[in-house]
């Protein structure tokens, strides 16, 4: 039996993993496997292990192999953490691309990758989740002491719960603690999307019969006449709509809610909640047989043949074409093939009525991932996507990371979208490129959508690369908005303006909310003033951590950064020279309502900017009150401009056009047409003409002009030529470096030896290195340097890879102390 047990021992092998570590560090680290976790380990599971003096991580098995580290002795890893693989060997494949192609670590494209409550760290808080009833006589001893530690302390790091227990392997008791939804991770506890609900009541089903009815309304008509006309009126309404909703009742009753409730109790009526969409729509688009139009079925078999040959085809659609109901199509048929489908929209938060109408066709075989579910659902969404329970899954740029196993189709919507762009931190990848590099992993095919498609996505399809198939006229035949431009300068002259709005604009209003419709007014700045300047010597109180002027806010009766968060109380007299003379310069959308409500008074004004969506539900009460015309007017920024859907909006009203189309950016008039564009399209989108009042000091302005003829190829070919010219994308690729430091002057011997070294390989390539239009950021100055790169004639893998080197050469030396260089590829 000895001689057994011995040669059982000498026939083990000692193995290693190489494993992905949720940090910025450039290679995989080796850990020895304990003999008894051999049959354990597997690719793609997470491990639990010691890194550093102490601290603990989850990390992602890469590798298994034979071959120990030869610089540094090999850790034992603690634990395995799951019993299969929870990435899938395409996903490392898939983080290795993104960590190559925008020149960051795999560890950073992990940590955006995974939810946080698989990648438990020292640090990692934990809370107790606040929508879970614990049975605390169900828990084990580490798990009682756990949360009664949480009981006192309502956070503690996993640190603190490495002490509470004695022992260092913690992660498998956090890890069935978080299952059996105890715990919840403390950076994920944020706003949730919660669908909208709405009360519907029904007549009991012992009322189905004439007689009985006659018989309950002559009683209530005795006894309680009120409750007779609430039923009264529900008969009436009950005739037309399936479903009769407690509010529409009430209005049409004149009851109160204490009578509806009497008849509630009395169980004569049955209420039910159901989820409804936040936005309008016709009753035929949620009917699972819609019908297309002649122009959308042209569409959809021309994209069908595209997809014979192209991998990936941009669907030029205006505003209100109805992409939507292809999209719905082309899903419907990769189903039938068997395949997993993913639908990136920009935000999901702003478009929930998407979410709603493809629940109705494909019910539980659709998920939603975002950022701001909590973790559990994030997680969840994961499992069921690892398992192959979700078909479909909508989400936003971070659901590329799931483990998909069959894609068959990926649907980028609004594909010109900024919100694609990762900016901060790594990996700063774009979503739309990313879902095409992972489409051709899995043989899939990819749809972009817009009504004003990005120029790469463009020439891209009219250079053969991509299909291109175009929707010119909006669904129903419903006419494109009537835009009318209106001279800022003009007005003034003639002393008709009224505080920043035209008599044109003024008039709009008024007849929109006479006719009982419902305005959108367009402000791309929040705050009331983004300037406040004294007229005597010329003072602008400016944020003390970055190179910006402050701007006031009225609802706080602050000075705000909008850059690092910094306030500071608003002042009377000037601290430079003591005078009184402060004035504000410039306005933002707190101005916009405040002046709205001098002028019209009567109106019912609303904002929807940062400030205003910032708490729990207030982007989904907005949107709610506006449906429900408890909103006669909004103002607001850019999220005004994203799916936003109503029947009653009937006037947009952009109230400076000039702040967009004067940015000192080579995308300026690109993005000032999709955003004019996109804008005006909020209006008339169901039946009746719309009108888009945009106020300018430059009425003549090209781009101006092309709006109004909703002429995007005349854009495209006159832009494409600079473009050209001036060597940008899509000729050309560019890399930014952003060299920050806290000290001017080592930040500049830092960008100059850089910039150096860049030019002894690539030349007149290399631009700059220059200050950014903000030149300090949260104490940190900044230098940039811009690389432009032919896209034919050289290889950018090897580009990448030299600066790639030249930077780590960099990090060696002495100078680089303090130094932060960030690489952004393509950059917005």
């Amino acid at each position: 039996m000895l001689e057994f047990a011995e040669n059982q021992s000498a026939e083990r092998v000692t193995l290693f993993v190489n494993v992905i570590l949720p940090l910025a560090i450039s290679r995989l680290y080796t850990y020895r496997v304990p003999f008894e976790l051999n049959d354990v380990v597997a690719v793609g599971k997470r491990v639990v292990v010691q890194f550093g003096k102490s601290k603990l991580y989850t990390a992602v098995i890469d590798e298994i192999t034979t071959i120990a580290p030869q610089k540094y002795e090999a850790k034992y890893l603690m634990e395995v953490l799951d019993d299969r693989p929870v990435v899938t060997s395409q996903q490392l494949d898939f983080w290795k691309w993104l960590a190559d192609y925008y020149l960051c670590n795999t560890g950073e494209v992990m940590a955006a990758a995974l939810p946080s409550a698989l990648k438990l760290a020292s640090e990692t808080r934990i809370m107790l989740n606040p929508d879970g009833n614990i049975d605390r006589s169900l828990l084990h001893d580490k798990e009682y002491l756990i949360v009664d530690a949480l009981d006192i302390q309502p956070v503690l790091s996993v640190s603190d719960i490495v002490k509470l227990l004695g022992q260092k392997i913690v992660m498998p008791v956090l890890k069935l603690m978080f299952d059996k939804n105890i715990i919840h991770i403390s950076e994920e506890v944020s706003e949730r999307y919660k669908p909208r609900k709405r009360s519907y009541v029904k007549l009991n089903q012992l009322y189905n019969e004439a007689d009985m009815r006659r018989e309950l309304f002559a009683e209530l008509e005795r006894r309680a006449p009120k409750q007779a006309d609430a039923l009264l009126a529900y008969l009436k309404l009950s005739r037309n709509e399936a479903l009769v909703s407690k509010n529409d009742l009430m209005e049409e009753s004149g009851v109160s809610a204490a009578v509806l409730k009497a008849l509630i109790d009395k169980e004569i009526f049955i209420v039910e909640e159901r989820n409804v969409s936040r936005l309008y729509y016709d009753e035929f688009e949620m009917g699972a047989n819609f019908e297309l139009s002649p122009a959308q079925s042209n569409a959809l078999n021309e994209i069908r043949n595209h997809f014979i040959q192209k991998d990936v085809v941009l669907l030029h659609g205006v505003t209100s074409s109805g992409k939507t109901e292809l999209y719905i199509r082309l899903v419907e048929e990769a189903l039938h093939k068997g395949k997993q489908v993913l639908y990136l929209l920009p935000e999901i938060a702003l478009t929930t009525h998407v979410i709603e109408r493809l629940r109705k066709y494909f019910g539980n075989d659709i998920g939603v991932y975002h950022s701001r579910f909590s973790d559990n659902e994030r997680v969840e969404v994961w499992q069921k996507v690892l398992n192959h329970e979700y078909k479909v899954v909508l989400g936003a740029r971070s659901s590329v990371f799931l483990p998909f196993d069959d894609l068959g189709l990926i649907i980028v919507d609004e594909e010109h979208e900024t919100s694609y762009k990762q900016f901060d931190p790594a990996p700063r990848y774009n979503a739309r490129d990313a879902a095409i590099y992972l489409a051709g992993k899995y043989q899939a095919k990819v749809l972009l959508g817009s009504a004003t498609p990005s120029f790469e996505s463009y020439f891209n399809a009219r250079t053969g690369k991509y299909g291109l198939t175009e929707l010119t006229e909006r669904f129903g035949g419903v006419s494109l908005p009537e835009i009318e431009v209106v001279s800022i300068a003009e007005e003034i002259k003639r002393k008709v303006i009224q505080s920043h709005f035209t008599s044109v604009l003024m008039t709009d209003i008024q007849t929109a909310l006479s006719n009982k419709e419902q305005v959108i007014l367009f402000q791309n700045r929040r705050g009331y003033a983004p300037v406040l300047i004294c007229r005597v010597c010329a003072f602008t109180p400016k944020c003390i951590n970055c190179d910006v002027s402050l701007t006031y806010h009225k609802s706080s009766s602050h000075l705000h950064c909008h850059y690092c968060g910094y306030k500071e109380d608003n002042i009377n007299v000037c601290p430079a020279c003591g005078s009184t003379h402060l004035e504000y310069k410039g306005f933002g959308t707190e101005k916009i309502e405040d002046d709205l409500q001098v002028l019209i008074p009567d109106s019912r004004i609303a904002r929807m900017d940062l400030d205003t969506t910032r708490a729990r539900n207030a982007y989904q009460n907005l949107l709610n009150d506006l449906e429900e015309k408890r909103i006669d007017i909004l103002v607001g920024t850019q999220m005004v401009a994203k799916g936003l859907d109503f029947a009653d909006v009937t006037v947009i009203g952009i109230i400076n056009a000039d702040s967009l189309l004067k940015y000192p950016d080579y995308r300026a008039n690109e993005r000032s047409y999709q955003m004019l564009a996109q804008v005006s399209g909020r209006a008339g989108r169901r039946g009746k003409q719309g009108k888009v009042v945009i106020q300018t000091y430059n009425p003549q302005h090209r781009v101006i002009d092309q709006v109004i003829r909703n002429d995007y190829k005349d854009l495209y070919l006159t832009e494409i030529d600079e473009r050209k010219n001036f060597k940008y994308p899509p000729f050309y690729r560019i890399i930014n470096l952003d060299i920050k430091h806290k000290d001017a002057d080592k930040l500049y011997q830092q960008a100059e030896y850089l910039a150096i070294e860049l030019r002894k390989h690539f030349g007149d390539r290399v631009i700059g290195p220059e200050y950014p239009l903000v030149s300090r950021i949260r104490n940190f100055y900044i230098k940039s340097i811009m690389l432009k790169f032919e896209k034919d004639g050289i290889s950018i893998v090897k580009v990448k890879s030299l600066i790639r080197d030249i930077i780590v050469q960099f990090q060696t030396t002495p100078l680089s102390k303090g130094c932060i260089v960030q690489p952004d590829v393509d950059p917005y």
